[in-house]
């Protein structure tokens, strides 16, 4: 097998020696060419580089939740052809590392390898959906590219916090549960609309939602995780189905206790509920339109502001080894 490794150095959870331990234990099974990525985007343009060539079957993404988003979207610059294009592999080092759990793969990058070996050994791979976010013709954004995501996608309230944590971490704070927490508290009390949102909901075939403050799209679930516990936005949501969504329409303080207490004690079965909730399941087209330029994340990666966003869940997508 004839495999691209993509290394980002800068993963939290990985040292060097760590990552030359993986490599030399990758190399012994396949063809292995390692490369570590030396600027934003690189990522990105190696799996490009792997879609064009023909010649290579495995791309094995070495990092976190941000390395990966970058690989599949190199991956997929063409479309989604799981028949075709390389199959992706995942090596967890970020901080949080969703994608890769919510698969099924060993958080601790040393066990993660023992499983792809093993996966790679038995022939073992699957099929995951994924989401596409694109600016919507005809308004001020229809010519912001369109971008793929693995696991989320947010627009308001959740994108201005990962907004506020990449500010941190470039002051040189280091990624935590903790820095994280501290950034919703200080965003909760910034929020200018947290009691009359911004956003509105459309999709065909139904009456808009509006009005909402928050919007997180989820293409699997847990949502996320705080150190080892998995959060719950949408349970229903799966790699075999199309996205859902979670909009709330109030951020005032009695609705922000309800609705995190709710979330940290989400199990897959329920998620947060409520007057002020709006959950959504199996969705494949909608369009988030905001009346002022809101935060977009994907990923967990900061994206600017945007004031509408059209959303397509893409059953199918891209093949993974698990």
């Amino acid at each position: 097998m004839r495999a691209l490794l993509v290394v980002n150095p800068a993963a939290t959870t990985t040292s060097a020696r760590t990552r030359d331990v993986l490599i030399h234990a990758l190399a012994s099974e396949m063809k292995l060419e390692a490369v570590t990525t030396e600027y934003r985007g690189h990522a990105r343009d190696l799996g490009r580089r792997a879609a064009d060539s023909g010649n290579i079957d495995l791309v094995v993404a070495l990092g976190g939740d941000g390395t990966v988003n970058e690989v599949v979207n190199g991956l997929l610059h063409g479309g989604p052809d799981p028949d075709r294009l390389p199959g992706l592999a995942v090596v967890p080092g970020g901080s949080t590392n969703v994608f890769a759990r919510a698969l099924g793969l060993p958080n601790d990058a040393v066990e993660a390898t023992g499983a792809l070996l093993d996966a790679l050994r038995e022939r073992r791979a699957r099929t995951v959906s994924l989401g596409l976010a694109a600016g919507t013709p005809g308004t001020e954004d229809e010519a912001v590219p369109s971008r793929w995501f693995t696991f989320c996608a947010g627009l308001g309230f959740d994108a201005s916090v990962i907004g506020r944590v990449e500010q941190q971490r470039e002051r040189g704070k280091r990624s935590t549960h903790a820095l994280y927490l501290r950034q919703v508290f200080r965003q909760f009390l910034d929020e200018p609309h947290r009691r009359h949102g911004t956003i509105t909901l459309e999709r065909p075939g139904a009456e808009p939602v509006e009005d909402l403050v928050l919007s997180i799209i989820c293409n699997t679930s847990p949502w996320t995780y705080l150190g080892n516990r998995p959060v719950y936005a949408s349970p229903e949501a799966s790699f075999e189905t199309a996205l859902d969504v979670l909009g709330l329409s109030r951020l005032s303080t009695p609705a922000v206790a309800r609705y995190a207490t709710q979330l940290l004690t989400s199990t897959p079965e329920r998620g947060p509920r409520g007057k002020h909730a709006v959950t959504l399941h199996d969705l494949t087209d909608f369009t988030l339109h905001s009346k002022v330029p809101l935060p977009l994340q994907m990923d967990g990666d900061h994206l600017g502001l945007r004031t509408s966003v059209t959303f397509t869940g893409v059953r199918r997508a891209l093949r993974v080894i698990v």
